[in-house]
């Protein structure tokens, strides 16, 4: 479908949009182009030689005619030209807020925390989802803002805004809301966080790839409009609804997922949670199986019509289920690929497959360059490309096993083969089973697609008789789950790895593609098995038994200290729920962490905490200290004594002063009515201090019951008196509101400062300094 050149160009486009990751990265690819050419002008001119020589009747043979195929050597430095075109393009199409974007109406600061509240008027863009914590969420397209100047309501001028807003809002005042819709929110504006921890979530870059700049935290919504203008919103409500009649939760809204894709539907994150986890999230989004079996279903009931007219009903079909499903990387791709197969159709052309992908690749990254970097599109095109030039392989070599049983192992395996790198590098976790689990579970997906997408359509035009053909499908999607489940319960479930580099993820590729393309790789593919496994293992290894390195994770109120000595893990404090999930996790995931040997629970915030119960359903832990006032009467510690049995994990209550090592750490906690933990590490004495008053913090230095440490964690309200009294070396203060005329004063002082919710997590090592994460990680986007 593509020739050479045209092949040359796209992957030119392409790699250019990738080079935007390294420093004047158009110039290197158009100085890869340029030695690409010259390079094929040698191979040319040697070939021209040989071809004389061949004339003149001389034994010298010519070059074998593979070159002669090849593209001129001006096509490669067209492609140098296109890469350049495409890193100047990748930079103008990033968003940037307009001069009326309504992110320029946050105040100045962390506007959350100010209790500004705002009128935005604008129109709802997308239909409400529920969020973890049970809150409505929609998008906002923002026309208008009005600052509230007191109770009664605004008494200011309202002003003409532009921008899409990330909405957050009660769960029933976002009941009933529809896109299109004419509403005014009243909330607090603010601006969002990039990642404060290693391995933690990038909300600002999250809303920065939909082109929003700010957010809106809701508390009230006025509808202006109650005329329900027509949208394919309302189709695919009225597929879900007739699913889930008789379905129930959360079987039917998974149907729904499967046929048009967990984006476009509202599924429950626990199930959402349960399939990432096993390794088989790909069945909850709507591309390529979904594309295939509708063309197919098409393709087989008009098999006696014309050509064009089959051309003409798989495109409507294609284009139906594109504005059902959401104008999705994935979705796009593998509905472009369709249209390609249709025009072989009806051209009565074989279409190649590589070239298929090439192109519709191209075309949506001409569409959108700023798709190169989401994480959909770069599954869904890996994994493609593994089924097209890795499973005729994989099935060759399976030859010795039915056909059907052959193609059920290829084809899991050869998208795992192309996906596993890239997923490695964001996630840093492997799910051991999941190889097996998409083997076991495909007919069952396959079942629930094909009875899902027929449920879909008879529901549209009766829903009732769609209701009832869902319900058919109770046991397999009820069977599917519990299979899911089933493998998430293995022991070793998930094996954190931690996160490849880039160095590691480019070879690994280089490796993949030696064995695709170069033979002599190709009988020896289990050499390159080997090179790619010990890319990943190895620097693991060197890393896990070499190094010391002490975290302090942002998380709120309660300091969460992460020891990493040589192999030995301990983990002190585990912060809020919510905390365990989505702090700790993946800040060890990330480090290629799979067990806590040590954990110390102090209750610094004066309550029970269940994030220790988040960690130990993924993480077991060797041995757990807790300090409770009345650890008998705890519901959370009686929870998680159950846990650690599960593990053969030891529990033992903490005392006041009683001694902890912990590795290289000797923790105690020295006072009962206030919480602080001191810590040896090394040399050095670290003083994690609780919320304490002034008065407080003055009889203790008098009575000498504080020692001086060389670092000190403390709240913010603590941390002048603290700093004052005991002159430590280093502090770290949880809040990143405070004081000006009080940090001035500290700045005075020999006392470095550190703010978890300014500077991110800190980290130190014995042979380095204190470093914050977020000027750590500027640092790191500046370069590239």
């Amino acid at each position: 479908m593509i020739q050479t050149s045209g092949v040359i160009i796209c992957l030119g486009y392409i790699f250019g949009l990738l080079f935007t990751a390294v420093p004047w990265g158009g110039v290197w690819i158009l100085v890869l182009g340029i030695v690409g050419a010259i390079l094929f002008k040698r191979r040319t001119s040697s070939q021209q030689v040989a071809q004389k020589a061949e004339k003149a009747g001389s034994k010298n043979k010519a070059v074998p005619n593979t070159w002669q195929t090849n593209p001129h050597p001006r096509i490669w430095i067209a492609a140098g030209l296109v890469g350049l075109l495409a890193t100047l393009y990748f930079q103008w199409r990033v968003p940037q807020p307009g001069a009326k974007d309504i992110s320029q109406f946050v105040p100045p600061g962390n506007s959350s925390n100010q209790e500004q509240l705002v009128i935005v008027r604008g129109e709802v863009a997308s239909n409400p989802r529920l969020t973890r914590s049970q809150r409505g969420q929609f998008w906002l397209e923002a026309t208008q803002i009005d600052e509230v100047k007191n109770e009664k309501g605004s008494a200011g001028v309202p002003k003409g805004v532009t921008g899409k807003l990330y909405v957050t809002v009660p769960i029933l005042q976002a009941t009933g809301l529809y896109p299109s819709q004419q509403i005014a929110v009243t909330g607090i504006l603010y601006k969002p966080k990039a990642a404060s921890n290693p391995g933690g979530f990038d909300f600002q870059k999250f809303l920065k790839q939909e082109g929003t700049f700010a957010g809106l935290i809701g508390r009230q919504i006025n509808v202006l409009d109650q005329e329900r203008k027509w949208g394919w919103w309302q189709i695919r409500e009225r597929i879900v609804r007739s699913q889930v009649r008789w379905l129930g939760i959360p079987e039917g809204p998974l149907v729904s997922a499967m046929v048009l894709g967990s984006k476009a539907v509202d599924l429950p994150y626990d199930i959402r949670d349960l399939f990432v986890q096993a390794g088989l999230a790909h069945a909850l989004a709507a591309s390529g199986f979904q594309t295939s079996l509708i063309l197919s279903v098409i393709l087989q009931l008009t098999r006696r019509a014309k050509k064009a007219t089959q051309f003409t009903l798989g495109f409507l079909a294609l284009i139906i289920f594109l504005s059902l499903t959401g104008f999705q990387p994935a979705v796009l791709r593998a509905v472009i690929m369709g249209f390609a197969a249709l025009v072989g159709l009806l051209l009565k052309r074989k279409v190649k497959q590589f070239g298929s992908l090439l192109l519709a690749a191209t075309l949506l990254l001409v569409f959108n360059p700023l798709w190169i970097w989401d994480l959909g599109f770069q599954l869904s095109f890996l994994a493609t490309l593994g089924l097209i030039v890795t499973v005729p392989a994989l099935v060759d070599r399976l030859a010795w096993l039915p056909p059907a049983i052959a193609s059920l192992i290829a084809v899991p395996l050869a998208a795992t083969l192309w996906t596993l790198p890239v997923q490695l590098s964001v996630f840093g976790v492997v799910p051991s089973y999941s190889l097996l689990l998409n083997v076991v579970s495909t007919p069952l997906i396959s079942i629930i697609s094909i009875g899902g997408i027929i449920s879909a359509l008879v529901g549209l035009i009766w829903t009732q008789a769609g209701s009832f053909i869902a319900s058919v499908l109770h046991y397999p999607t009820d069977g599917l789950i519990k299979l899911v489940e089933f493998f998430s319960k293995l022991p070793g479930n998930s094996v954190a790895v931690g996160s490849i580099s880039t160095w590691q993820l480019l070879t690994i590729y280089l490796l993949i593609i030696l064995v695709w393309l170069v033979p002599w790789w190709q009988r020896r593919w289990w050499v390159a098995n080997v090179i790619a496994i010990g890319l990943v293992f190895i620097p693991l290894w060197h890393s896990t038994n070499t190094l010391f390195r002490i975290t302090v994770l942002e998380s709120g109120t309660e300091p969460i200290v992460v020891v990493q000595d040589r192999g030995t893990v301990t983990v002190i404090n585990s912060g809020d729920e919510g905390t365990g999930r989505f702090t700790i996790l993946p800040f060890l995931q990330q480090q290629g962490i799979n067990q806590i040997n040590w954990a110390i629970a102090t209750d610094f915030q004066g309550n029970e905490s269940n994030a220790w119960l988040e960690l130990l359903q993924r993480l077991p832990i060797k041995s757990f200290y807790e300090y409770s006032p009345n650890p008998e009467n705890s519901i959370a510690t009686q929870a998680i004594q159950q846990e650690l049995q599960k593990h053969q994990g030891f529990y033992q209550p903490m005392a006041v002063g009683q001694a902890v090592k912990t590795g290289s750490i000797v923790a105690q906690l020295i006072n009962a009515q206030l919480p602080i933990l001191q810590l040896q590490i090394l040399d050095q004495n670290w003083l994690l201090v609780g919320n304490v008053k002034s008065k407080e913090v003055q009889q203790l230095v008098k009575n000498g019951s504080l020692p001086r440490p060389q670092v000190l964690w403390c709240s913010a309200q603590s941390l002048k008196d603290l700093v004052i009294a005991l002159q430590p070396q280093v502090a770290i203060a949880s809040s990143v509101n405070f004081d000006p005329k009080v940090l001035s004063e500290l700045n005075q002082s020999q006392t470095k400062l550190f703010f978890t919710g300014r500077d991110g997590a800190i980290q130190w090592t014995p042979d380095g300094q204190f470093e914050a994460f977020i000027e750590a990680a500027e640092n790191k986007s500046s370069i590239l």
